[in-house]
């Protein structure tokens, strides 16, 4: 076994996923066969890592055993390179069952031999666009319609061209644009809500300042009794007017989080739908933290969630806790004991767990009982856990009787040891949104099954009940969220914090240099839907880029230095400067000064000793420009270390007036600073690393190994030099990058933020 199990590690399988494949013996002894038939093929024991995948692959979907050998064979030669040349390979095999193979139609269908480069990516999708702009200024191609152009290019790259080339070719949409087409609807119970609904960045309107009117059929203030599914009692109307007359009429929304974490990207969505929606009617929006578990909340996350609020640049109204209402809402659990509503129980917190409750021996109790239990357990007689406060009511999802109060003899951090009883989520949220007055409670969908229960205790208490819609909640695939798992991630050390730039927390965006608008365009563009929507991360990637392109100022650097000798520098110009724009296609918002001297340092990258077709920088027999210095250099001698490697290039320079001009130019430094670049990739290597389908041995051992990448000695040009934490820049040719807080007197520290939209290392 552990034989095998080294075999499949090999190939690239955890030691986890090679385990796993034992236990099927079927699978095993094919994928040894499949193995044997590579190393033979290859000469040696090493297969690499993506022919190992796509072997793997391979061998858990062919059917037919005897093309074994046959589609070995292509991914070895490097003929079949990818998951979708893969699929249509196995597609092809299986519908063609015959023993005798055409391999020049085999190769046809599945992509053998075709390469697509970005600028056929490019002019595909710009030839797409222009066809369709023909008859409808906004009929854009899909991605879709893009690879069914170019079959075998990479969906990330295309989709990711389709969506700048709107922006580019068109600009934001008009007034006028949004018009034109009918929006589609989704029903809801509540209300009825356009699928999606795009940002403006003509008139810099978030998602819900957009929704102005009767787009999304909500109900009036003070007319709460029109929505459906809402409860009236004899006094509704009473306490409706009572509302009115507190509140003027005034729209009311709350974002409560719990302060027991940090905000993530979901969040992101309710703010702005919670804050959007008020702002966008001329109400207010409460900050409201469900702080009724005093065993999870720290400091910390109080004021980390505010920042991030504030961050993405909403204010609220006013700052309360539900803690604020702990006296008013015992007071209310004593009123609702007494209308017979509740019951102090005696089951225990195991029994209470799940649906299927069995009924509580103790639901039919005496009222006084209860009250003088229930004064007890206020006055710490009981011991955790002993007894609860029930409601006597049945929730939508069929659970029966909630918890409306529990013992815990932990200090709270606000009030300390004033209370040892708490009240629960089902109790406290619907009573607060009353006390604040809120008009429109606007929840997630796991919400919906707690409607019921919402409207039964405020209309049990006789108190205005505001209305609750429930919409669906935004993820992003690659990624965690949950507190419980993020804090797994912290205590194993694969991510540093909260904060860690590979995660999907708000504060791990900031850091990572995410600009605030960025992500609330990127919520904007998703929308307001009843279903769960998910995206994945390149598409709010997409809304930073454009963001930075119009905010970040430009600079140079090197990540992998290669030191340059001009020998032929003018005497007159050994120490010089270059006047070059922090936005060069608007050269009136400003440049800076950088040196330029006969020792300047280029990307190592950017020089091959020997030429290859499409290379377009620098080699021997090759020139390439130098960007913003007016010159072009030709290499003269080539040095190298002690062990073969290129250390340093001795060039001569000229004018880029007086000769041909190059085919490429190439960002420099001279007389740079030296920093640290970190540079991140996606954390996890499935798209639902939560998903036992997809990792069966749980999110833990999906981890990239190369999700981060330390540069300790890269080199920047000094007009970065007085940058402060969280500065945003464009690396020219390299990346978009932000100050991180690690940064020093001494040492900037840089993370990259996203990448350009064109990869350098392909040109």
């Amino acid at each position: 076994m552990a034989d095998a199990v080294s075999i499949f590690m090999s190939i690239g399988l955890s030691e986890q996923k090679a385990k796993e494949t034992l236990k099927n013996e079927a699978l095993t002894s094919t994928l040894k066969k499949a193995i044997e038939q590579a190393q033979g093929l290859l000469g040696s024991a090493s297969v690499d890592k993506t022919a190992g995948t796509l072997l793997y692959n391979m061998v858990t979907r062919l059917k037919d055993t005897n093309r074994l050998s046959f589609l070995t064979e292509y991914i070895i030669t490097q003929k079949i390179t990818s998951e979708l040349q893969l699929s249509a390979a196995l597609d092809f095999l299986k519908s063609h069952p015959q023993e005798n193979l055409d391999r020049l139609e085999f190769e046809t269908a599945c992509g053998v031999g075709v390469v697509v480069t970005p600028e056929q990516i490019e002019d595909a999708v710009r030839t797409l666009h222009s066809l369709r702009l023909l008859w409808n200024r906004f009929g854009l191609c899909s991605s879709g319609e893009a690879r069914t152009a170019l079959k075998w290019a990479d969906g990330k790259i295309v989709k990711n061209e389709v969506d700048m080339q709107v922006l580019h070719l068109l600009g934001p949409k008009t007034e006028a644009d949004l018009e034109k087409k009918p929006k589609v609807y989704f029903y809801c119970p509540c209300f009825v809500v356009p699928h999606t609904y795009p940002f403006s960045a003509e008139t810099g309107k978030s998602l819900m300042e957009q929704l102005r009117g009767e787009a999304l059929k909500f109900h009036k203030p003070g007319e709460n009794y029109k929505t459906e599914g809402y409860v009236v009692t004899p006094n509704t109307m009473n306490l409706l007017k009572k509302h009115l007359e507190e509140t003027g009429g005034q729209v009311r929304t709350r974002f409560p989080p719990e302060p027991n974490g940090i905000l993530h990207i979901g969040h992101a969505k309710a703010i702005n739908f919670n804050f959007g929606f008020a702002k966008a009617n001329n109400g207010i929006c409460f900050l409201r933290y469900d702080d009724t578990n005093p065993e999870k909340e720290e400091e910390k996350y109080f004021t980390a969630i505010r920042e991030m609020v504030e961050w993405l640049g909403y204010k609220p109204y006013a700052v309360t806790h539900a803690s604020d209402n702990f006296q008013l809402l015992y007071d209310l659990a004593v009123d609702l004991i007494r209308r017979g509503h509740a019951y102090v129980c005696h089951q225990r917190g195991e029994e209470l767990k799940g649906h299927n409750v069995p009924p509580s021996p103790w639901r039919e109790r005496p009222v006084e009982e209860s009250l003088i239990l229930f004064d007890r357990m206020r006055k710490g007689m009981f011991a955790e856990g002993e007894v609860t406060l029930r409601m006597k009511m049945v929730m939508e999802d069929g659970k029966m009787d909630p918890v409306a109060y529990r013992i815990k003899y932990t200090p709270h951090h606000r009030t300390g040891d004033t209370w040892c009883i708490y009240p629960t989520y089902d109790y406290t949220h619907c009573l607060c949104d009353s006390i604040e007055n809120i008009t429109h409670s606007l929840c997630t969908k796991e919400f919906q099954s707690r409607r019921s229960s919402y409207f039964w205790l405020c209309n049990a208490l006789d108190v205005y009940c505001p209305v609750q819609w429930e919409y669906g909640r935004l993820n992003l695939t690659y990624t965690v969220v949950s507190k419980r798992k993020i804090i797994k991630l912290v205590e194993t050390g694969i991510v540093r914090d909260w904060d860690d730039p590979r995660l999907f927390t708000l504060t791990a965006l900031r850091r990572r240099g995410f600009p605030p608008q960025a992500i609330n365009n990127f919520c904007a563009r998703v929308g307001v839907t009843v279903a769960q929507t998910t995206m994945e991360p390149h598409l709010l990637e997409a809304c930073v880029r454009e963001v930075l392109n119009d905010t970040a100022p430009r600079a140079m650097a090197v990540l992998e230095p290669l030191k340059v000798t001009i020998t032929n520098l003018p005497t007159n110009a050994q120490v010089n400067t270059c006047i070059i724009p922090d936005f060069p296609a608007n050269e009136a918002k400003g440049s800076h000064v950088v040196p330029f001297s006969k020792t300047i340092f280029i990307e190592k990258s950017d020089f091959r000793e020997v030429m290859e077709k499409g290379y377009k920088r620098l080699t021997p027999d090759q020139p390439v420009g130098l960007r913003h210095a007016g010159y072009v250099i030709s290499v003269q001698r080539v040095i190298k270390d002690g062990c073969g490697n290129v250390c340093e290039l001795e060039v001569t320079c000229a004018s880029s007036d007086s000769v041909e001009k190059p085919k490429a130019f190439i960002q420099w430094v001279s007389d740079p600073l030296q920093c640290e670049v970190r540079l991140y990739e996606r954390l996890f290597l499935h798209k639902n690393p939560e998903d036992p389908a997809e990792v069966p041995a749980g999110f833990l051992t999906d981890i990239n190994p190369y999700s981060l990448t330390v540069i300790e000695s890269a080199l920047v040009d000094r007009s970065v030099g007085k940058s402060k934490v969280f500065d945003k820049f464009q690396f020219e040719r390299v990346g978009y990058f932000s100050v991180d807080p690690d940064s020093t007197s001494e040492k900037l520290v840089f993370n990259r933020t996203v990448t350009l939209k064109e990869d350098p290392g392909k040109i």
